[in-house]
Order: structure tokens, then sequence, then C-alpha cells
């Protein structure tokens, strides 16, 4: 039998892949695992080129888990366990996720104004989108997974911009904001714990330009769905949505089955279940 014998320094490297903000697989991140429903990882958007699982860290401890699309700078989705909120005002700060600059930067989402203090003259948005992307876009800064879903400080961990995709301000601030609302009612008096995913579908040929660059696809859906369960973790409930990007101002709402019919029409790929057995008991 041959050892594989590591260095200090290799055992070191891999305590620190481990622990890292951005991972290869959610599933070597135990902590990571929990925002998935019997810790099924969605095989949607697996395969989607230069796709980073993110762990999203803040204040030393992971909120919710992300999977993002580097090359569109927006995310496919986010996954979150919904928390009744204990108020607490909005972020005025918008977070960038370090490692996806260089990955031995620091494991935890951080205000790019002070990042650039730590490492002057680097460019943080090859791989993420940056706040100035958003400025006078014409397009909100969209929450996937919604800081209203969240007591604080995770709900401060929502206002990363790898969290946020470019919406369009009339749905986000009405048919979106109250169906998340509505949302927020049901899981609170309904569900001893509710799983949450959110995602976004990227458009063929939209983007927010600066500079005469294509920095942020700019998505034509929104979508939705949940996961509710007892407080033995049997699924109780469950339901999605989508929403066109646009002034259109509405949101449909679907079982899991025809989201799942509804995301198989943009990919090549099965669009696989996006909870364990479909939340099914």
């Amino acid at each position: 039998m041959q050892l594989l014998v590591r260095s200090p320094c290799t055992f070191l490297l891999l305590l620190f892949s481990v622990h890292a903000d951005v991972v290869e697989r959610f599933e070597d991140v135990p902590d990571c695992m929990k925002y998935f429903y019997k810790e099924k990882v969605p095989e949607w958007g697996a395969s989607t080129p230069g796709a980073a699982r993110l762990c999203q860290r803040f204040v030393n401890r992971y909120h919710f888990a992300t999977l993002y699309d580097t090359g569109h700078r927006i995310a496919v989705y986010s996954a979150y366990q919904f928390q009744p909120s204990n108020g607490g005002g909005r972020e005025k700060r918008w977070f960038v996720e370090p490692q996806l600059v260089d990955l031995s930067w620091q494991a935890e989402m951080k205000d790019g104004y002070w990042l650039e203090k730590d490492h002057p003259g680097v460019y943080q948005g090859e791989r993420q989108a940056l706040n100035e992307d958003y400025t006078n876009s014409g397009f909100d800064r969209g929450h996937l997974n919604p800081n209203g879903h969240h007591a604080v400080p995770g709900r401060n961990a929502t206002f990363t911009l790898t969290n946020v995709v470019p919406q369009n301000p009339k749905l986000n601030q009405n048919a979106w904001k109250n169906y998340e609302s509505q949302l927020a009612d049901l899981f609170s008096k309904k569900c001893s714990k509710a799983y949450v995913l959110v995602g976004a579908i990227p458009s063929a040929d939209n983007w927010i330009v600066k500079n005469n660059v294509r920095r942020v696809n700019i998505p034509d859906y929104m979508w939705n769905a949940y996961c509710c369960v007892d407080n033995n973790g049997q699924p109780i409930q469950s339901g999605a949505a989508t929403a066109k990007n646009t002034e259109d101002n509405w949101v449909e709402k679907h079982s899991l089955d025809e989201l799942g019919g509804f995301l198989q029409q943009f990919s090549n790929q099965p669009a696989g279940e996006l909870f364990h057995n479909n939340c099914r008991a």
C-alpha cells in the first residue's frame, strides 16, 4: 500500500480551501449544505460555464449559498433558509466577493471600497459585478435572497453584489416585493422551516454596458421555488413563481413541476429536481 504523504504547507492549503468562501463543491462544506433541503444541491445551473460556488460568509459565519455565473456576472440562484425578520435597516454598503478576485484573499464578503484599500490597483470586476456597474444603469440591484427574509446579521449578508441581478425597478419595487412579503407571511405562519431558491434566467444579448464594455447581463426572467416543512422535516407545502424582468410587473405562480418545465426551456441539460424528491413527503 502506498501512503500519500502531504507536507505541512499542503495540509494548511487544504484546510484553507475547505473553509474558503469560494468552494469547488457545496457538498465539501457541511455548514453550507444546510441551505438545501435534505442537503440536495440542484442540478440546475451546475454546468454553467465559469460557475462559482459561494458559501456566503459575513461576520465569520455562513448565511446562504449562491451559484454565481462569472461570465454574465449575475447569480444563477441563491439558496437560503427563511428567518423571521427582527427589524434593522437596509445596509448602506454593497459587498463583493474577494475570492472571485484572488483565491488567496479573505474568505468573507467585503465592501469594495475597503477591499481596494487592502489591495490598491487590483481590478475587482473581472469575474463579478461592481457597484458602479449598477449606478445610473436604470436597473435596481435586485436581491435574489431578499433581506426581508432574514434576521440581522443574515439580513446584512444579502447585500452582496453576488446575490443581486439587474432588475426592472417597477417589478422589483411592486409585484416581486409583494410576492416576497406573501412568502414571508406564509413561512412565518405555516412552516417550521422553509427552504428557498431564487434565480434568474440570463438574456441572450441584453447587458448593462459601461465604457463600451458589456458588464452585467440583464436577465429575462426571475424565478422562485420553496419547500415548507414541519417540525419533523416533512414537506407540507411547496410552490414556485416566475416573472418577466420587465415593466409588465406580474408574478406568475406555479407548482414545482411547472417550474421545472419552465426552466427546461432554457437548458440543453436536464433541469432535474430543485429539492429532494421535489419536496414531496
